[in-house]
């Protein structure tokens, strides 16, 4: 079993990668493998409608960090998604990113348990939080939760390591979904089949 693990921050080795690296922890303890993948700090071009996805399962953009991250996904046995908090959102380029993953590899994601953490100096955190999760929520993704929301604390660089309580909530974080991943391969239910798209739109 494998988990990856996405840091939206440009800064590699900073708060976010803390959270997640306490969470990686965790899993490992577990006996499960995980890869933090950083999405660095070059642009990411963002989604621009063209739908060409529709038809050959890719973006139409080859960037690198889309090609690598969607690779890692077809071997991920679960999800983790981290970001710094920007004006009570995550990352705009963890965002320009996700956009592009979900829409065009979902079938690569869906019933795979997914989890989300937001870093910030002060507040911001749920509402971070609540963005991330609706990529889950909308591809069929068990959500794997945690003792509270998870959120971890710092502005410096290393201040992350002072969140007591917020570390916590990463490890319980990195139990739950280890219980998860080893609950579903134990056996579990076949997944669901699912009905036929049916999209209807407010303009007629």
């Amino acid at each position: 079993m494998k988990v990856l693990l996405i840091n939206g921050s440009p800064r590699g080795k900073g708060n976010t990668y803390i959270a997640l690296s306490e969470v990686a922890k965790t899993l490992e303890a577990n006996g499960v493998e995980t890869e933090i993948v950083s999405i660095g700090t070059k642009a990411v071009q963002g989604c621009i409608a063209c739908n060409r996805c529709a038809e050959s399962g890719r973006c139409a953009f080859g960037d690198e960090l889309y090609i690598t991250i969607r690779e890692k996904l077809e071997t991920a046995d679960g999800i983790i998604i981290g970001s710094p908090v920007y004006y009570a959102g995550p990352n705009g380029s963890l965002c320009a990113l996700l956009d592009r993953l979900f829409y065009s590899a979902s079938s690569l994601l869906r019933y795979k348990p997914a989890a989300s953490v937001a870093v910030c100096r002060r507040g911001g955190a749920s509402a971070t939080f609540d963005r991330l999760n609706k990529y889950f929520t909308i591809t069929d993704m068990p959500v794997v939760s945690s003792q509270y929301w998870n959120s971890v604390h710092g502005r410096l660089p290393g201040e992350a390591t002072q969140d007591a309580e917020g570390l916590q909530t990463m490890r319980t974080l990195g139990n739950n979904m280890a219980w998860m991943l080893k609950s579903l391969k134990a056996g579990g239910q076949p997944m669901p089949e699912r009905e036929p798209g049916i999209m209807t739109n407010f303009i007629r």
